[in-house]
């Protein structure tokens, strides 16, 4: 594996774990009041788009991180549209 992947996959390792205690709070206590509509919308398509970013590119830690990230900012955004 090339150092750049190593580093890459580092690097989506840090910033997709950055969301499972925000994801499992929401979850647990379905408390959506101090999430952004408006921030997580623009977020999860910026997600979205780097995910086929990735994916035209043939990066796969951006693929593989922007893949998991895409399913846990969706889900917030789903619990803040459901429980607003």
């Amino acid at each position: 594996m090339p150092p750049s992947d190593l580093i890459g996959y580092v690097a989506a390792t840090l910033t997709t774990c950055s969301f499972v205690p925000q994801a499992w709070l929401t979850f647990r206590t379905r408390d959506v009041r101090g999430i952004s509509l408006g921030m997580y919308s623009v977020f999860t398509t910026g997600v979205a788009l780097w995910l086929v970013y990735g994916w035209l590119a043939g990066a796969w830690p951006v693929v593989v991180a922007n893949a998991i990230t895409l399913v846990l900012a969706a889900a917030i955004l789903g619990m803040k549209l459901r429980y607003r």
